[in-house]
């Protein structure tokens, strides 16, 4: 094996164009979600190999960062000419566990309402760990990291600089970690307008605004007559609690739409 050149391992090359952390100092991370990746890379990972990772991130030395199911690559510059690789595999989930997943994040329609709202909701996490699948990846053994790179340290600075940028896209985009784990967006939106519109999940109260074209019940008809009993009535059952992490949306537009016939007033004969 040929020995490395002195300065193999010495400063990384300055670029043009890389992607540069919006975190300047401190921790990186904005949301729950993205902090606990970082946490659990923070767990396992070498220190001193981190905060150089940090470093590159926030310097721009990755020059692409790329999603796909199951596959997060990027290409990282070092101190060498040619970039580096760098490879993170978390299996995605089988097409019946996400088929599993799917009924039920269309039985809470406020699931929906928070990813349409560029949120996690905490309950999320419960909800694929019930069915064996973390939401996203806890321990080093559930995810593969490699980088070509001859660092023999795990994970390099470069694994760790890409895994800090993809937890800023997880800030940016929660459909982002959905899609490691093997669905986008457009799928599983789809799929869960399927789920509400074909009954075979339980309609509940959303988010009118924020769910957009996913199905919901059908308003009673305009000429229906509504007993004077029902006046003061809600439309539809609320929730026996407040929905909970959407600071952005007011509490009428989580309640959704009451149908038209309410509140009509029907004198008699």
């Amino acid at each position: 094996m040929t020995a490395p050149k002195w300065n193999e391992f010495g400063r990384p090359r300055k670029v043009a164009g890389g992607i540069k952390a919006r975190s300047t100092k401190g921790a990186i991370g904005d949301t729950w979600w993205s902090k606990a990746f970082i946490g659990a890379l923070e767990s396992f990972a070498d220190k001193g190999r981190l905060t150089r990772g940090r470093s590159y991130a926030r310097a721009g030395q990755v020059l692409s960062l790329d999603v796909a199911p199951g596959l997060v690559t990027a290409s990282v510059q070092g101190s060498r000419a040619t970039p580096y690789a760098v490879v993170l595999g978390f299996p995605p989930l089988d097409a019946a566990t996400w088929s599993v997943l799917e009924q039920r994040l269309a039985s809470q329609a406020l699931f929906a309402a928070h990813l349409l709202a560029g949120q996690v909701p905490h309950e999320l996490v419960d909800l694929f760990a019930a069915e064996g699948a973390p939401l996203f990846p806890t321990r080093a053994t559930e995810v593969s990291m490699e980088c070509s790179c001859p660092d023999w340290g795990w994970p390099c600075k470069h694994i760790a600089a890409a895994c800090y940028l993809l937890a800023e896209r997880f800030d940016e985009d929660p459909f982002t970690l959905l899609l490691w784990r093997g669905r986008t967006r457009a799928d599983l939106l789809d799929a869960l307008q399927l789920q509400r519109g074909s009954g075979m999940a339980a309609p509940v109260v959303g988010t009118a605004a924020a769910l957009g074209s996913l199905s919901s019940p059908s308003p009673s008809s305009p000429s229906q007559e509504v007993p004077v009993s029902r006046w003061w009535s809600p439309p539809v059952p609320l929730p026996s609690a407040p929905p909970v992490g959407l600071p952005d949306l007011p509490l009428s537009r989580q309640l959704g739409t009451p149908p038209a016939s309410v509140g009509r007033i029907v004198w008699p004969g």
